[in-house]
């Protein structure tokens, strides 16, 4: 790129943002344009579901720079502007009635939106909320009051750091699950069955291996009651839907840049098309850890993933091969995960699942310590990042001691292996 060239970036989230900042930090002095189809600057999605839902933040908090910021470093911000086309003969997006822009460099950093139910009498319901943006979250918070009953469809993340949300305020908890288990997807059977018990232990009635068959509507049309496919029937105020994210590739897709669930990059993140990228939770990238390749929906992801690119894009290729981590908020615990769990040959704990509320949680591949749930132990958690970073080759049984110091560990480790580094904060 030189100081003459033009760097759009679409998706003013976390990544479109930090990458406008990058470029700046690391001198490029050409264009930026950052286009957001939101009317709020960047700003961060983790606190929606824990503090802001909570109210111990308010919307300025949760902005990743001050407004200000982009213009005393002439990024150019485009918000409540959606872009309708690409064409990447001229190297041009469309947006608003008629208007374009030229690109040198196009960034790809749409994320995604929540996966919904395909029942329109749900999705117009007025007591029926999802989880993505700050205008869903500010009309959802007035409806969490003491005595009311809020059912969650999904035991993801999302559901369940909502729900802790709104036990802590007094409002009775539903959470349905179709897996057999809560986190199925994201973490290991005893982990799931620790939250399972701190839910159940706050009040959560929760409906694990379960489906939602069908809904009642009142006559002004809200949501009154889900019902499972066992016949239970749940009454219900208000509904969180909290069943995955479906990533932005529309646009992408209209444009012949290739994707699969994803917009496929190679480790530069560069598209099918030399001139467009992707970024955070829309790019589907090829993965150290396991193989093949993966879409991964973190904060950590995004940032890291900015701070590469930013670095490509001023000439200094930086492939990304960071070791993913994540972190999420339940009631007074952190859950701190650090590595991909799978495959994993052999499964490690420290502490008690059954009675504890911190617990640390081992995988181990080949003999290495590949990943790690680490809940409510920050000192831990960092030894765990350095263990996972190393690919420590451990005694398991020193490991699963709670009593044997986990930095006693750390000299035994295969120093044949490095990775990328990994941001200091955050999911």
């Amino acid at each position: 790129m030189s100081d003459n060239d033009h760097v759009v970036i679409v998706g003013a989230g976390q990544a479109g943002g930090d990458l406008a900042a990058n470029l700046r930090e690391k001198a490029f002095s050409g264009r930026i344009t950052l286009i957001g189809d939101e009317d709020s600057y960047p700003y961060s999605r983790p606190p929606l579901s824990k503090a802001y839902l909570l109210g111990n933040k308010i919307r300025s908090d949760l902005l990743v720079r001050s407004d200000e910021m982009y213009g005393r470093f002439d990024i150019d911000v485009k918000l409540g502007t959606r872009v309708k086309s690409i064409d990447r003969q001229r190297k041009r997006i469309t947006f608003g009635e008629s208007e374009h822009l030229d690109y040198d460099a196009l960034v790809l950093a749409t994320g995604g939106s929540p996966r919904t139910y395909p029942d329109e009498r749900l999705n117009s319901s007025s007591n029926v909320f999802y989880m993505r943006a700050l205008d869903q979250v500010e009309r959802l918070r007035p409806h969490l009051t003491s005595g009311t009953r809020l059912t969650v469809i999904g035991g993801g993340y999302i559901g369940l750091e909502v729900a802790a949300v709104a036990r802590t305020l007094g409002v009775a908890v539903t959470v349905i699950e179709r897996e057999q288990r809560l986190l199925a997807r994201v973490t290991s059977p005893v982990m799931s069955s620790f939250f399972d018990r701190i839910h159940r232990e706050e009040g959560v009635a929760l409906h694990t291996g379960r489906s939602v068959s069908g809904f009642d509507f009142s006559p002004d049309r809200e949501l009154s009651r889900v019902v499972l496919d066992d016949g239970t029937i749940i009454e219900t105020d208000v509904c969180l839907i909290g069943i995955g994210l479906q990533p932005n590739t529309a646009l992408a897709e209209a444009a012949g840049v290739e994707v699969n669930d994803g917009i496929i990059v190679d480790s530069l993140l560069q598209t099918s098309d030399p001139s467009i990228f992707a970024v955070g939770d829309v790019a589907r990238y090829p993965c150290s850890e396991s193989g093949g390749t993966r879409r991964l929906e973190s904060i950590p992801n995004s940032t890291e993933q900015a701070r590469a690119l930013a670095q490509t894009l001023v000439g200094n290729p930086a492939p990304y091969n960071a070791i993913p981590w994540f972190w999420s908020d339940q009631y007074e615990l952190k859950l701190q995960v650090v590595g991909l769990i799978s495959p994993s040959d052999a499964v490690v704990v420290r502490g008690d699942p059954q009675h504890d509320r911190s617990i640390s949680v081992f995988y181990i591949r080949n003999d290495e310590v590949r990943a790690a749930d680490v809940v409510s132990n920050p000192r831990e958690f960092a030894m765990a990042r350095k263990l996972v970073t190393k690919r420590a080759v451990v005694d398991p049984a020193k490991l699963g001691d709670a009593s044997f110091p986990l930095k006693d560990l750390l000299p035994v480790v295969n120093s044949s292996f490095s990775v990328g580094g990994m941001p200091a904060y955050h999911h």
